[in-house]
């Protein structure tokens, strides 16, 4: 295949690929930009292979058919639920991908010797080096990612004595290997032994991480796999797989920033640290101690009925007890009745970016009833009734009240401005930070305790039995 062919199709294929993610950016184009963002990959590597002359048109056409078939298989059958494990696999086969063809290339350069028509020297070694690296760390923190979402492994930070000292050790291993790459580029060992380093700092780097902040980590491990998939594009001097891996890095950049600035935090402390439990703090019995007012789902429908204006903030109980079907239908009801109903969505709820918006899109709610938190947190003054189902640290009032506390300054929706606040919850078990929610002690907070799902059909049937 010439040259020029190839360049076009190349130039073809990031266009897509810019065009899709641009796409993405609406949700009434999201649909038509992961379509022409899978058209792009897949015009890059017919015409990638096609070029290469490594296989023929058999063994392209049955690649795409195994791998469609897996991909069409996942997209049916996987819950809404478990979206975020599926995402940090694919990262994870992404960056272990990164790391098998830059190994690969080097095996086939050291093969070919002088007539490779890429050259063995420092520039080929140090893209090496940041493939492998790179690619290696993203696998193996994301398979401990999928291991926390899915509940395979312990959801919250696991430390032990030393691990900063064991990682800088093993910091100081990486630079090593990767002078010995350059030094010796005529040998695969150095690069291997790098591989096995990265693959155990990918581990001890996620382990540490708290369930909490998995929306930060699942960005971040994205932005990795992409800037994998770029270095790999250096060593194979593949423009195509530059463009792509580095819009990916780019935006999972972006979008790792917005998470970390609305749990005002860094990064380096999501990654290094963890929220810090201030000693001396209110306790438990304090907050809670005669305060607390529980109610039914027959009361709460009561309220429903004299509510002009009801906001739902929904976090990750409402996931975990795939509520969003049954919210759905309790907002017909409100809506059929003239009650105006939103959706308060704080941006690092659930446990990926985006998990309410994709599960609440799941349940067809209209998408112009999800408000961000900027946009919501002004008009909670005149909402009725806000309905809190399966969120805590992102609705506690401490983070605007209490300097010392361990979430200080971190941005919140402001439900507790609301006149009556229902908050849906198994029980007045702490979040990540784990300090008491004074929301749930306030005056004008009901607590509704129970299944979020079982909870919200029990107010819907409530509300039909009522309301005729």
């Amino acid at each position: 295949m010439s040259s020029a062919i190839v360049n076009i199709a190349y130039l073809i294929a990031a266009s897509l690929f810019i065009f899709g993610l641009k796409g993405l950016t609406h949700p009434r184009t999201a649909v038509r930009g992961n379509m022409l963002g899978a058209l792009g990959m897949l015009v890059a590597i017919v015409v990638t292979l096609l070029d290469k002359s490594i296989v023929g048109y058999g063994v392209i056409f049955a690649g795409i058919v195994i791998g469609g078939g897996i991909g069409a298989v996942l997209a049916v059958r996987i819950q809404m639920t478990a979206m975020p494990q599926l995402v940090a696999l694919y990262n994870g086969f992404g960056g272990a991908a990164s790391v098998l063809v830059a190994g690969a290339a080097l095996f086939e350069i050291m093969v070919a010797g002088d007539s490779s028509p890429i050259p063995l020297d420092a520039q080929f070694s140090i893209a090496t080096f940041a493939s492998g690296l790179i690619g290696a760390v993203t696998f193996s923190g994301s398979v401990v990612a999928f291991g926390k979402l899915q509940g395979l492994t312990n959801e919250g930070s696991v430390r032990y004595p030393g691990d900063q000292i064991v990682k800088v050790v093993l910091a100081i291993l990486l630079v090593i290997f990767g002078v010995l790459m350059v030094q010796f580029a005529g040998s695969s060992i150095p690069y291997w032994l790098m591989v096995i380093v990265a693959l155990v700092i990918g581990v001890l780097v996620v382990i540490p991480i708290g369930g909490a902040d998995m929306p930060v980590v699942v960005a971040l491990l994205n932005s990795l796999s992409g800037l994998a998939a770029a270095a790999t594009g250096f060593v194979l001097y593949n423009t195509v797989l530059i463009i792509a891996g580095t819009l990916v890095g780019a935006s999972g950049v972006i979008l790792t920033m917005i998470m970390c600035k609305a749990m005002n935090r860094s990064l380096l402390n999501v990654i290094f640290g963890t929220f810090t439990i201030v000693d001396g703090g209110p306790s438990a019995d304090e907050v809670y101690a005669g305060k607390v007012k529980s109610t039914s789902p027959e009361e709460v429908a009561m309220l429903l009925s004299g509510a002009k204006r009801v906001v739902v903030v929904p976090g990750y109980g409402m996931a975990v007890a795939q509520a969003q079907h049954a919210v759905r239908e309790l907002f017909d009801i409100l809506e059929e009745h003239g009650i105006i109903m939103e959706f308060g969505v704080h941006p690092v709820a659930g446990r990926m970016p985006g998990h309410m918006n994709v599960l609440l899109a799941e349940a067809d709610i209209p998408y112009d009833k999800l408000k961000d938190m900027d946009a919501i947190n002004p008009s909670f003054k005149q909402v009725d009734v806000t309905i809190v189902i399966g969120a805590n640290d992102v609705v506690n009032p401490v983070a605007r009240t209490d300097p010392n506390s361990p979430i200080a300054g971190m941005p919140i929706l402001d439900v507790d401005y609301s006149k009556t606040v229902i908050v849906i919850k198994r029980s007045l078990s702490p979040g990540f930070a784990g300090i008491p929610n004074p929301l749930f002690a306030a005056d004008n907070t009901l607590m509704l305790f129970g299944d979020g799902k079982k909870m919200v059909e029990e107010i819907v049937k409530s509300v039909k039995e009522d309301w005729g």
